[in-house]
């Protein structure tokens, strides 16, 4: 198994459409030429930064160190590349494992069988050499091994992080249609948000976007509030250099005050926030209300708006065309001067939002393809606003 200083291959994977934001995390936490694929961004890495992946990248999933990658074109080719492995090196008979298993376009087409040759494979080798075997826990194994099967390729590998990262541990109470934290994280990232402005999410739901931006402005690290790692069964782990990360990350959490707050017409949702801002410890630092956004008052000159508008999971056909076009509405009569970030699943329905994005992404809620938008808000028209000379000209 790698000591503390030899490099191996590591993938890390994200959510479609936020590639390019883990590699820049990736690059802040002192990975070099990080190479983008579809959710998920490789790179050579050691121990402290398959560590630091897990507990700072806020976009990261699934952080996952590859053992091997080789061509595998039936269930016998797939059984031999795991004998290749020595599994002794990684886990003993009195120990647990599962695997998870992923398949595309193969000739195993399904999952679970594929998982299910990849566990025979390990445990009669433990078998032959020692007479004992590791048994299967899916709940709380101690080592969890990752295949990847896509077209001929497999790729073999172990998940250093057990639960998905997206889990970060502070949310007790789930809203209706919930945002995925990491993707709540990357939308404010996306959005360049940095405490510099106020935030508000007016269909804040439970909570999700006001807290991992409090996290972002505070410095406070993706995994801050999780009890565990999957990497902490492993055998080479390195208990010190895990302490030191965590200890070095906390230090560096600011106690800034920033004007982040939230509001949504559920009062059922306002509680299920309250729930989770205060298992965060955010009680004090983010204002909630019940209201309705048409009925909401502004109470800073600029700001920034992020937030997850009820769409067609949420809302019936008939009412989604006049509910855009109300928070149109609200927008340019109410909040002139804040930049304003929405996504939603509905691209119909966002053509009645009645204004002009200045950018839009492709993003996915879950298996929902999104479009997450920018409006920038002016009072009078955008060219008037230029014509003052306060700002450049837009680029062509």
């Amino acid at each position: 198994m790698k000591n503390s200083e030899e490099t191996f291959t590591i993938i890390v994977k994200t959510m479609a459409g936020l590639e390019a934001i883990l590699a820049h995390e990736l690059r802040g936490i002192g990975v070099d030429l990080p190479e983008i694929l579809t959710r998920a961004v490789q790179f050579k890495g050691n121990l402290e930064l398959m560590y630091k992946a897990n507990f700072l990248c806020r976009t990261a999933l699934r952080v996952l160190q590859v053992l091997s990658v080789s061509e595998v074109r039936d269930e016998e080719e797939l059984y031999k590349a795991v004998q290749n492995i020595d599994w002794s090196e990684y886990i003993s008979p009195e120990q647990t494992l599962a695997v998870n298993a992923m398949v595309n376009q193969h000739k195993i087409t399904h999952s679970l069988y594929a998982a299910l040759k990849t566990k025979d494979a390990i445990v009669d080798q433990f078998r032959d050499k020692t007479g004992r075997r590791p048994s299967v826990d899916l709940e709380n194994a101690d080592l969890r091994i990752n295949l990847h099967l896509s077209g001929d390729r497999c790729t073999i590998s172990l998940d250093s992080s057990g639960d998905s990262l997206h889990r970060r541990g502070y949310r007790k109470v789930q809203g209706e249609a919930p945002i995925s934290e990491v993707l709540a994280a990357g939308m404010v990232m996306l959005a360049g948000w940095n405490g510099q402005t106020p935030l508000l999410d007016p269909m804040c739901g439970s909570g999700t976007i006001l807290n991992e931006a409090l996290m972002i402005a505070r410095n406070i690290p993706a995994g801050h509030f999780r009890s565990n790692f999957a990497f902490e069964k492993w055998k080479n782990f390195d208990a010190r250099r895990w302490q030191e990360i965590k200890s070095d990350a906390r230090a560096a959490i600011n106690d800034t005050k920033f004007t982040i707050s939230g509001s949504d017409q559920s009062m059922r949702a306002i509680d299920a926030s309250r729930v989770n801002l205060k298992s965060a410890g955010f009680s004090d630092d983010i204002k909630l209300k019940i209201i309705n956004f048409q009925d909401s008052h502004v109470e800073a000159e600029n700001g920034t708006i992020i937030t997850n508008p009820p769409y067609g999971e949420r809302m019936q056909k008939e009412d989604l065309n006049g509910f855009y076009s109300m928070i149109g509405d609200v927008l340019k009569k109410k909040y002139s001067g804040y930049e304003a970030w929405l996504i939603t699943s509905d691209f119909s329905a966002l053509k009645s939002v009645g204004l002009r994005p200045s950018k839009k992404m492709t993003l996915y809620n879950g298996p929902l393809e999104c479009r997450f938008v920018k409006y920038e808000l002016y009072q009078g028209s955008k060219k008037a606003k230029w014509q003052t000379g306060n700002d450049p000209e837009p680029e062509k």
